[in-house]
This record gives C-alpha cells, structure tokens and sequence, in this order.
C-alpha cells in the first residue's frame, strides 16, 4: 500500500515547523541568557554607551531624565539590544541550521562565508560609530550650542539616536555582502558595477546625508568607508566569478 502523498507532506510540514520551533526557542535562550548576565551592569553599560557624549559636554554639564521611568528602563532597553548585538552570531547560526539542509553544495560553500562576513562587517561598522562617529558628532553639536543654551541631552532620546546611528553604519558596512549576493544571483555583473562607480559614489553620499547628523564630517566618515567597501565588493566579487569560471572548465 502506497502513503498518501498528502498525508507525507503534512508530516514533512509539521517537521519542518517543530525544527523551526527548536531553533527559535534556542536563538531566544542565548538572547535571555546573555540578557541576564548583562542586567546587573546595566547602569555601567549606559555610562559606556555615553561617554562619547559625557566627554564632550560643557564643564558642569550633566545628562538629564525627563519621564520618571527613564533612569530605570533606558539601562534595560539598552542591554536588551547589546545582549541581541552579542548573541546575533548564536541567532544567526541557528537560522543557517535550519536552512542549510535545503541549500545546495556550491550554495553552501557561498552562503556560510557570506553570513561570517556579513556579522564582522556590522560590528566593525558598529565599532566605527562609537569610536569615531560618536566622538566627532557630539564635538560639533556641543560646539555649535548658542551662548546661554546649556547642552543637557536626555537619555531616551540619547539612547534612540545612538542606536539609529549604529543602525545605519552596520547596515551600511553591508555594501560588499550586498554587492556579492546580487553578482551571485545573477542580477549584474562586477563589470557592471564596476562601471556604474559614479552612481555609487553619489548614492553613498546622499545615503550618508540622510541617516547621519547636519554635519560635513559624520557625513563623509560614512560616505568614504562605502566607496571603498564598494570598491572591495567589485574586488571580491570578481574573484568568485573567476573561481566558478574556473571550476567549470575544470568540470
């Protein structure tokens, strides 16, 4: 007796959902785990999230909490994103597990340095923000402040502009993880983007005019690392391009 066809894709289904269900609960537990670790520091996690700004106000200045819960919940909505940012590499291979079974060899072979390369760049363009954004943006606002305005910036407003900026400097060192999927796939060609530079330069500076602060600065500290990722997107993507063609002739 033959199994229904119907019946064998309803248990594939249900498999498939108990196993995303698995991976779900265990991406959620690395989050809780390191969010629990991190809650007794979170008053010490703000302090270090602030102190590009700290150093930066004027003599007597202070930072300030305007809704009576602020000095309570701005500590723990901050932990909760740095324990997302740190356990992500756990999240992130948790979702490859469960996608991998249906991927192909040479999809693999792709995929896995992809997703390794997609993680470093955003916390490098994490990084970058907080040890050169920061510091430079907080110099120009504190510095252009008129006479008689004292800079007393509140810490939920702080926090949601720090997290913006890191944000958009992640996302935006993902140029050449973006630039190699898009070659990968077929949409375009190395020498199609290779081509297609200038508009990539004007793209990268409005994109910076419009996620950074008012500043020339901010702008081209984040204009200038997307030129150049996109450079070395080009760079890479044409050494897969040659490897495949090369793999085929062997073939």
């Amino acid at each position: 007796m033959q199994a229904d066809p119907g019946t064998e894709e309803e248990q594939s289904f249900l498999t498939h959902l108990v196993e995303l269900r698995s991976r779900l609960l265990k991406a959620v537990a690395a989050v809780l785990v390191v969010l629990v670790a991190l809650l007794p520091f979170s008053k010490r996690v703000y302090a270090l999230l602030a102190q590009p700004l700290v150093e930066h106000l004027p003599v007597g200045g202070s930072m300030i909490a305007t809704e009576v819960a602020s000095p309570f919940l701005v500590p723990l909505k901050l932990c909760f994103f740095v324990a997302l940012f740190l356990a992500m590499p756990v999240v992130l291979y948790q979702l490859w597990a469960f996608v991998s079974p249906g991927l192909y060899r040479h999809e693999k072979r792709l995929a896995m340095p992809l997703l390794a390369s997609a993680v470093v760049l955003f916390y490098i363009g994490c990084a970058f923000a907080y040890f050169l954004v920061l510091p430079a943006v907080f110099t120009f606002t504190t510095g252009i402040a008129p006479e008689g305005v004292a800079v007393m910036p509140d810490i939920s407003r702080f926090l949601d502009f720090a997290l913006m900026l890191f944000l958009a400097f992640g996302l935006c060192f993902e140029v050449p993880v973006a630039l190699i999927i898009l070659v990968a796939i077929g949409v375009v060609t190395p020498a199609q983007l290779a081509a297609n530079r200038s508009y990539a330069i004007v793209g990268a500076f409005v994109v910076s005019a419009i996620v950074t602060p008012p500043d020339v600065l901010s702008m081209l500290m984040l204009a200038i690392p997307m030129c150049l990722l996109y450079e070395l997107g080009i760079l890479v993507a044409r050494a897969i391009v040659r490897r495949a063609a090369e793999a085929d002739a062997a073939e």
